[in-house]
């Protein structure tokens, strides 16, 4: 079973047990976070499309860490000009793991000996 989440901005496949990257998500380490933008869920071999996204579905992840990405660096220079400027960002992100993909009535859990 798997499902298409939909969180800042970016769309993710996920499965349970899946570890992911996300957008920085005001939770702290340890908080279960409820993720309703569910673009569709594959059980079973058949795959239910939202329009845009399915009620009642939802997944269930706990936050790993929160933390900010590898540096990159913006560099900006126009040419026989003598304009050079440079400026570095690093993106805050928030790791998931996944526990629950349910739809609405039905739920799917994990074993306790697979985690």
């Amino acid at each position: 079973m798997f499902a298409i989440v939909e969180t800042g901005g970016k769309q993710y496949k996920v499965q349970q047990g899946s570890v992911l990257r996300v957008e920085k998500i005001e939770a702290a380490v340890g908080d279960q976070v409820v993720l309703d933008k569910i673009l569709g869920v594959d059980s079973d071999g058949a795959f239910q499309v939202g329009t845009p996204y399915l009620s009642g579905a939802r997944v269930t992840a706990e936050v790993l860490k929160q933390g900010k990405a590898k540096k990159i660096l913006v560099f900006k220079y126009k040419a026989k000009k003598n304009y050079r400027r440079r400026q570095g960002h690093r993106q805050l992100f928030t790791e998931l793991i996944v526990r629950e993909i349910s739809l609405g009535g039905q739920e799917e859990t994990p074993a306790a000996a697979e985690l």
